[in-house]
């Protein structure tokens, strides 16, 4: 049986953004008739269940399942992750009363499933006793006042990409601060080249930008949110990238589209800081690259200070009106802690494991012909270390994307201020929150 609500709207997402120790309390998160759309299934019952989600080869994964499992079969529906289309299909379907029993959930986008009761909350199906399998950061951003509300998937510890061979050639050393950034930027300029591209279109990449300075966008008191992404550390980005490029240091191309995948083919951009997913777009897009790239550390504000950030990352949910959330919430656990499992996931490019023992000893763990024979991703593990736990989302995320991607948009075209873009993307998620009925405040 499933928890049924117990708390209001704005006390659920109020507590929500709060670990236990706001000492909120919520009890549960599934639909009001959860308990009677879910069952218990009867020995030697076969059922089966939806999955939706995106992630490459995954399908695999779930093959491998149902050969295991006769009794529970999982049908995946592979949904597509441009514009956040998947999210808009889920809330339709979570609108209309037919959800699928589980679905692929970025951590971001976990706080709008629980205003909208979307989630189930997993704790009384046993998930508090798989805590200790998963990376402590990322178990973290599914767990909301004491509750689990999903499984963690994989993440996008980052680093810097560079092109080891043209940053030998022009006597660039890999920037270990941001100021060296800028100083390696207007080197690489002379050489006819970019070190990098500001995309005005990736928030979650600025977002990951801005954690690694200390922001904190979002956090909850008593029963209010507060809202701080017009903050120091956020505006300390902002300016650092307007000067890059009012100074025309770096593109201003969109990442992951054709324009930037031909500009890394042809050496126009030559770095990138970004996730560990990345190694999958470059090798794969700039193939003939091979053996010229390498990975460092992400540049820090501080010199040595080893702050980290993470851009990216999916967990695997249960829906509300699931029919067999225990079965449900055990294959999401197989999916993404069995060492079969997470080696298909790594075979297809799922991203960097959220188990604990994901890394050691997988593909990933061994030297890297395309990355020159470096094992790159002993940089992002480090990386994963050292992400700071105490970041969180707000429940309105896609609509804040949007609104980044307008403010920085008008930012460059107009040559306005990116902190004060910023200020207006505050201004319009509090608004957008206060239209849902929470109590807001700018922090």
């Amino acid at each position: 049986m499933m928890t049924s609500v117990g708390t209001s709207r704005r006390s659920l997402l109020a507590a929500s953004a709060a670990t236990a120790a706001t000492g909120l309390a919520v009890t549960g998160c599934g639909s009001d008739d959860d308990g009677e759309s879910s069952s218990k299934r009867k020995p030697g019952e076969k059922i089966q269940m939806t999955f939706w989600a995106w992630v490459p080869g995954i399908d695999k994964a779930v093959d491998l399942w149902n050969k295991q499992n006769p009794e529970i079969q999982v049908r995946l529906e592979k949904v597509s992750p441009h514009n956040s289309a998947q999210y808009a299909k889920m809330h339709s379907a979570l609108k209309a009363g037919n959800p699928p029993d589980l679905a692929q959930v970025e951590y971001m986008n976990i706080p709008e499933f629980l205003l909208e009761k979307g989630l189930v909350e997993l704790s009384e199906y046993g998930a508090d006793k798989q805590k200790d399998k998963f990376v402590g950061w990322q178990w973290e951003q599914v767990v909301y006042d004491g509750g689990v509300y999903a499984v963690p998937q994989a993440s996008g510890p980052m680093g810097l990409f560079y092109r080891e061979d043209l940053y030998s050639k022009w006597n660039v050393e890999p920037p270990a601060t941001w100021d060296d950034f800028e100083a390696a930027a207007k080197k690489i300029r002379k050489q006819g080249a970019y070190i990098d591209t500001f995309p005005a279109s990736m928030g979650p990449w600025l977002a990951g930008l801005a954690w690694q300075a200390g922001a904190e966008w979002f956090r909850t008191e008593g029963d209010a949110w507060k809202v701080a992404i017009d903050s120091e550390p956020t505006r300390r980005v902002a300016e650092f990238w307007e000067g890059l490029v009012r100074q025309k240091l770096v593109k201003t191309l969109p990442v992951m589209q054709s324009p930037w995948y031909s500009a890394l083919q042809s050496s126009d951009v030559v770095s990138w800081v970004s996730a560990q997913w990345g190694d999958a777009l470059i090798s794969g897009n700039a193939a003939k690259t091979k053996g010229k790239w390498r990975v460092a550390p992400m540049p820090q504000w501080k010199k040595g200070a080893g702050a980290s950030a993470n851009w990216g990352g999916s967990t695997t949910a249960v829906f509300s009106g699931a029919k067999h959330p225990q079965e449900a919430m055990d294959f999401a656990v197989w999916l993404n802690t069995d060492p079969k499992s997470i080696d298909l996931l790594i075979a297809g490019g799922y991203g960097w494991p959220a188990a604990k023992k994901g890394f050691e000893g997988s593909r990933l763990d061994r030297p890297s012909d395309f990355f020159g024979g470096q094992k790159y991703n002993d940089v992002f593990a480090a990386s994963d270390k050292a992400v700071d736990t105490s970041w969180k989302w707000g429940p309105t995320t896609v609509a804040m994307i949007n609104h980044m991607t307008d403010a920085l948009t008008d930012a460059i075209n107009s040559k306005g201020s990116f902190t004060d873009a910023m200020k207006t993307v505050q201004k319009q998620v509090i608004a957008d929150m206060r239209d849902k009925g929470l109590k807001v405040e700018a922090a």
